[in-house]
């Protein structure tokens, strides 16, 4: 075994995980798509589940991942279940190490 195999995984394992993802991201949509398909807009949708207007359009932009009753919040609002919801972020994460200009440290 080299040192890239990993014990108990197979392509054959991997392709399928794959295909089974890509199936999943074709049911599921964003906040944003459920909010657009009904004509919801920021607004209404902060009138109706009492959060702030600046935290509602972080999630709906893919910047923030909502608390589990967040999301029961928002999904009641759009009269959907929160599972039909892709909570995910839109935009990459980057972890910071702790080094780096912000530390006073060059990477």
């Amino acid at each position: 075994m080299t040192g890239s195999e990993t014990p108990g995984v197979t392509v054959r394992g991997l392709r399928r995980c794959n295909r089974w993802r890509d199936k999943m991201a074709a049911v599921m949509k964003s906040l944003a798509r459920h909010m657009e398909e009904a004509g919801i807009g920021v607004a209404q949708l902060v009138a109706v589940t009492g959060l702030d207007s600046k935290l509602v359009r972080a999630i709906a932009g893919g910047n923030y991942i909502p608390s589990p009753s967040q999301r029961e919040r928002l999904a009641a609002a759009l009269g959907i279940s929160k599972d039909e919801i892709s909570w995910e972020h839109a935009v990459p994460v980057q972890h910071l190490r702790g080094n780096g200009p912000q530390s006073g440290r060059t990477t």
